[in-house]
């Protein structure tokens, strides 16, 4: 019965209508703690929201972007020269570019038969029976020929494998590291379009192409010259560029274009930061290397030279933010900060209702039920006090 009331009392409530009722209540608390609470939201909306957010504005976050980038410099690696070509991939540019600091050579491999790495699963063996012919081991770097031999020159035997010969891990010279790499430089050149705002930016001049070829990029001495030395973008990642040259490692060089059409389209200038990709903690995933082979033919049998190149791979990311004034994200602005102004009021009758209102004064003065008309009409008595003359003004014919 209980829950049917409750039902029934809350279905003819919600037909009620219900409208605010002004009260002003002389609390200095209450009340310093409403124009607190008005101040807050205010500034937030006029700093935060405006000022900072520029939420009048209408914006575009995607816009269209190309890359292109080169390396430059030449380096000596003990009696040799090295050049772009040798160390830079890929030649043409892109907004991928890497260098080579480092390498691993394997010389004069050839197809042949050899046996196969000690440390590759079940390569160990003592007779042919312990070999499978025609198993290949993705972990291995061949096919098993089914025969047992001895590790090259040394007394332990592996199973014999079909490959390029000799492998990988047993042949290997390590070349030093390229350390005046340090000094190569990277030409990065971004064009980016919004086409909301149909602007197109660009971060070199066109009128100063030699002054590219002597120039190094600076934010405020030379913000379009987008020219970085490897050894620049080393310290803005915040590694150590020896430490590079050893494991190799990827960077990330992020253009990023923040634009206020509202002003000059020429102010609109990027700004460049860099950080490393790669996990270094996660030492199988660390670093950044890859392989590449030279072929060349002798005496009629081909060769080749297998090359495990360790370098700095450079990936170019771009943001765009662009905003200019629209009338209508404005009006939308204007009608939240307003209606948050409300949130004050809410605020101070909670606390008014809850920790002020001990004796229920204020809860009986804001609430009111009006659920009946009266049943007698409300009459008012009207005592009519006169000073003076009792005489009647017979011109309006009305007794006094």
């Amino acid at each position: 019965m209980g829950c049917l009331e409750f039902l029934k009392d809350f279905f003819l409530g919600f037909w009620d209508y219900e409208t605010p009722k002004m009260m002003v209540v002389k609390d200095r608390k209450l009340g310093v703690i409403y124009r607190a609470v008005q101040f807050m939201v205010i500034t937030y909306f006029i700093w935060h929201v405006f000022i900072s957010q520029k939420a009048y504005q209408e914006t575009e976050t995607r816009p269209e972007s190309s890359v292109y980038t080169e390396m430059r410099g030449v380096a000596l690696l003990e009696d040799s020269i090295q050049d772009t070509t040798e160390y830079a991939r890929p030649s043409e540019g892109g907004d991928v570019i890497s260098t080579i600091l480092r390498k691993e050579v394997t010389h004069d491999q050839t197809q042949g038969t050899c046996a196969e790495h000690y440390s590759v699963a079940n390569a160990n063996c003592t007779q042919d029976s312990d070999c499978t012919k025609g198993e290949i081991d993705f972990d291995g770097h061949g096919q098993r020929t089914g025969r047992c031999v001895p590790y090259y020159n040394d007394t332990f035997k592996t199973c014999e494998i079909k490959s390029w010969c000799p492998i990988e891990e047993h042949a290997v010279v390590r070349e030093p590291a390229l350390e005046q790499a340090i000094n190569f430089t990277v030409f990065i050149k971004n064009n980016i379009h919004f086409p909301k705002f149909k602007v197109l930016r660009g971060n070199i001049k066109s009128n100063k192409p030699k002054k590219l070829l002597r120039c190094h990029y600076h934010p405020k001495t030379n913000p379009y010259c987008p020219v970085f030395s490897l050894g620049f973008i080393a310290a803005q990642a915040r590694e150590k560029f020896s430490e590079l040259c050893r494991t190799g490692g990827i960077i990330g060089v992020f253009i990023n274009w923040k634009c206020d059409f509202d002003m000059d389209p020429s102010k609109c200038i990027p700004t460049y930061s860099f950080r490393r990709l790669d996990m270094r903690k996660n030492q199988p995933s660390s670093g950044y290397y890859y392989r590449f082979a030279k072929y060349y033919r002798k005496d009629g049998v081909e060769y080749r030279t297998l090359i495990k190149a360790y370098g700095i791979r450079l990936d170019v990311i771009v943001h765009g933010h662009a905003g200019r004034f629209s009338l209508i994200p404005t009006i939308i602005s204007t009608v939240t900060a307003m209606t948050s102004v409300g949130i004050c009021s809410i605020i101070c009758d909670w606390i008014m209702l809850t920790f002020i209102d001990k004796n229920e004064v204020f809860s009986g003065k804001k609430f009111d039920d009006i659920s009946k008309e009266p049943s007698q009409p409300i009459t008012e008595d009207l005592t009519l006090t006169s000073y003076g003359s009792t005489h009647s003004d017979l011109s309006d014919g009305v007794p006094l």
